[in-house]
């Protein structure tokens, strides 16, 4: 099993941004907690990432505290990473959780450099850093502590709701540095759901820890991804889920069509084989080859599609292709966290608006569509 993939302080420049610096596995750890589960515990050389130029990830800098991740999402793009460590991009990526278990004294280290210009952060991009393992591991409190000391801004995006343990953190985080929450929620179907991503909270519970986080006085976006072609993305549904994602108080939405990257792309196709073999074909046309992305024309389509409808719901958003490199990560320019009266009341308009909104929804989208 390759755990080392460069010397002692030298990056690997073949590793996916998050990946360059794993070094020296420390112990392999079972528990009945977590059955099923194997937590492979390393001490990593390096806490902070720097995104290649040549990404089109919208951020240049990224904490990964996990590798491989419990979530067990079919569709998961960081798959085809755990190949990397000699393992499989199936079932070891769900089962097999490499820790880095000093990622935070790390990260102080790289933060007290000078050279350090207290660019953006983003934690979340590559797997899950609220998955269960941090349930055990518990790397985020310093992590957050780390970056808020620093003065370093900084975002996280997550699936998973112990996101709100973290919350009195992260508000406080967000007196001194500029803090943003977004949650992942795609599925608002709960067999699908429990199908596809069998190891993520419920949607309901995700919702609810939008709705907590809103109440902690964070801006939320929901990235409403990936849209699943024939499965979610019919009027009704988008519908459907972008009214609840308005009445949990989020504010704005990213959303975009399924990715399958070499490693998820597999994956996901025997999920589809046994959950929907009809629509096998299909996604072998949308998805030939090598091709990881939607067609052009699908994706316009979805876009079209999504648009009046957020407009309707009263939603800020846009197409995850919308957003280049170099422009700020959702809504981490936005005003520092504080709870007030006025917002409270602003948020519970929006719910009255929102509800009030349902019954000309059906309507106003015959005429869009």
């Amino acid at each position: 099993m390759r755990w080392q993939g460069q010397e002692l302080g030298v990056a690997d420049a073949a590793a996916l941004p998050g990946m360059e610096s794993l070094d020296s596995l420390v112990r392999s750890v079972t528990t009945p907690e977590f059955a099923g589960i194997t937590f492979h515990e390393v001490m990593a050389k390096s806490a902070l990432n720097h995104v290649p130029g040549a990404s089109a990830m919208p951020f240049d800098w990224t904490v990964n505290p996990y590798r491989g991740c419990s979530h067990a999402c079919s569709y998961c793009f960081a798959r085809g990473t755990h190949e990397y460590l000699e393992m499989d991009a199936g079932h070891d990526f769900d089962s097999q959780i490499v820790v880095k278990v000093n990622v935070a004294e790390v990260l102080r280290r790289e933060l007290a450099r000078s050279s350090w210009q207290r660019e953006p952060v983003m934690l979340g991009t590559n797997t899950d850093p609220y998955q269960r393992a941090e349930g055990r591991y518990r790397l985020m409190p310093e992590i957050i502590g780390a970056l808020a000391d620093s003065g370093t801004p900084f975002s996280i995006l997550t699936k998973g709701t112990l996101l709100r343990r973290d919350l009195p953190l992260l508000r406080d985080a967000a007196t001194r540095v500029r803090v943003s929450l977004a949650m992942s929620i795609a599925m608002f179907d709960d067999a699908l759901q429990s199908s596809i991503e069998p190891g993520t909270p419920a949607t309901a519970a995700r919702l609810d820890t939008v709705r907590a986080a809103t109440a902690a006085g964070f801006d939320v976006t929901v990235f409403l991804m990936p849209t699943l072609p024939h499965l979610t993305d019919s009027i009704p549904a988008l519908d459907d889920a972008l009214a609840r994602i308005r009445a949990a108080g989020a504010v704005r939405v990213v959303f975009g069509a399924l990715h399958l990257r070499p490693g998820a792309k597999a994956w996901f196709l025997q999920w589809l084989q046994r959950a929907h073999p009809e629509l096998v074909s299909s996604y072998r046309r949308l998805y030939p080859g090598v091709s990881a992305y939607a067609p052009k024309e699908y994706r316009s389509w979805l876009n079209r599609r999504v648009r009046p409808l957020l407009r309707i719901r009263g939603l800020d958003g846009h197409a995850e292709e919308d957003e280049p490199r170099g422009t700020p990560v959702p809504g981490l320019a936005a005003r520092r966290a504080v709870v007030t009266t006025s917002r409270g009341r602003a948020a519970a308009g929006r719910d009255r608006d929102a509800a009030s909104g349902n019954s000309r929804v059906a309507g106003a989208a015959e005429r869009l569509f």
